[in-house]
């Protein structure tokens, strides 16, 4: 894989050094920032140059990054955002697009693109990104790094910029397991308490039927290794299954998690793009046509469908208890290809990849997704998900699960 550096990465925003408040569990560790989260003093440009140009600099670090530094960790930059969180592609119209290290001719993922670049060339040890529609986990999965979507509103939102308050959360992607784990520990506020140990391993059949068959294909072997541990049960369910309703994945997105996204997305920026009507993004003004053309009358029946599939999950998630899939059902797409001249493309990305985030978005669940596999070296992601505020249990899990194994892109490879 090529060497990036700070500048030929096109990972950040803004390059600058905040050294650690006090020492702590991530001493020695260095980390960016997302650029929809605060830093004092700076600006926040919610991946656009107009946003930015008419904001103040934020007074305060948000939360997040204060307990990071409180920690011992070593701030070193912002990093690139999509154009105001809403894209998974990671192609930014102001900023340029985040390289992905191990497949340059693709694109990095959204909409915490710059996070994961930072990440997967080695820049940082970790980084902060947001998540709603899968923003941490697709880039992190598409460019074979760590990533992390904790349990909804489990860590503090204050100095993040808003984008779905119902299904948006911040999260981490990180260089490996260990890592990922002693950050979220303390964005978490975690306790040493016992956990229990891994019972159940559910396969989403729904999930895996929508990824592409090379992808299937290069996470067989993943999926055999799961089925190699003692007292520990494997076994595949639908969402039907899970919740008792005539619901799918399709569904989960299409009548729940993007209906709500779609309406709160208005809220958090629509009166300000309505007031200024700032330069935007082609990509951007596609996609915001549907938060200017959306009927808010529809948003009732989502908020209780996302309620009704929150409660029951929970009620079907037991101690122990893991869900995993594919983190994304597709390869990273060349870069350039996700445009309106060809929306067919653009359709089947958006479509299938939301399908698979909405599970453990309108859930509510803590998700992490490890970068296990390849196809003709292009990175591939599984997901292991747990029951609500069990993220502690899912971190443990994980370093059980895989902790011994030569995690990366070289345990499954597919060549087609």
């Amino acid at each position: 894989m090529k060497t990036y550096d700070f500048q030929s990465s096109n990972a950040f925003v803004e390059l600058f050094e905040i050294a650690p408040y006090a020492s702590g569990t991530l001493d020695g560790l260095c980390f960016a920032v997302k650029d929809n989260i605060d830093i004092r003093d700076r600006f926040t440009s919610y991946g656009s140059k107009p946003w930015r140009e008419a904001h103040p600099r934020a007074a305060y670090n948000a939360v997040c990054v204060e307990q990071l530094l409180m920690a011992g960790a070593r701030c070193v930059g912002k990093t690139i955002a999509d154009e105001f969180t809403y894209s998974l592609d990671g192609e930014s119209y102001f900023y340029g697009t985040p390289v992905n290290p191990r497949a340059p001719d693709r694109i990095p993922g959204g909409s915490s693109s710059g996070s994961a670049s930072a990440v997967a060339c080695g820049l940082v040890d970790f980084a902060l990104g947001t998540d709603c529609g899968g923003s941490i986990r697709i880039p992190a999965s598409l460019c074979g790094v760590f990533g992390m979507r904790p349990s909804l509103h489990r860590i503090s939102e204050a100095g993040v910029l808003p984008f779905a308050p119902s299904v948006s959360t911040v999260g981490v992607l990180a260089q490996n397991l260990p890592i990922l784990r002693q950050t979220m520990r303390v964005l978490l506020r975690s306790h040493d308490v016992a956990v229990p140990p891994v019972k159940n391993i559910y396969l989403v059949k729904e999930a895996f039927a929508l990824a592409d068959p090379a992808i299937q294909n290069a996470l067989s072997e993943c999926i055999t290794h799961l089925g190699n541990f003692p007292n520990v049960t494997v076994a595949s369910v639908s969402l039907r299954d899970i919740t008792g309703l005539d619901v799918s994945l399709k569904s989960c997105n299409e009548d729940a998690l993007r209906i709500l996204q779609t309406a709160e997305v208005a809220n958090a920026i629509g009166g300000w793009i309505q007031e200024n009507r700032p330069e935007q993004g082609p990509n951007f003004q596609a996609g915001y046509r549907n938060v200017e053309q959306f009927d808010r009358s529809t948003m009732s029946d989502a908020l209780n469908l996302c309620e009704a599939l929150f409660s029951r999950v929970a009620a079907f998630t037991q101690p122990g208890d893991i869900f995993c899939y594919p983190t994304a059902p597709v390869l990273a797409p060349k870069k350039g290809t996700l445009t309106g001249s060809n929306l067919n493309s653009v359709l089947d990305y958006y479509d299938r990849t939301m399908a698979v985030t909405s599970f453990a978005g309108v859930a509510r669940l803590p998700e992490i997704t490890i970068p296990l596999a390849q196809v003709n070296g292009i990175p591939v992601g599984l997901s292991l998900t747990a029951g609500h505020y069990q993220d502690e249990f899912l971190l443990d899990a994980s370093l059980h699960l895989w902790g011994s194994q030569p995690v990366g892109l070289d345990l499954c490879s597919v060549t087609t």
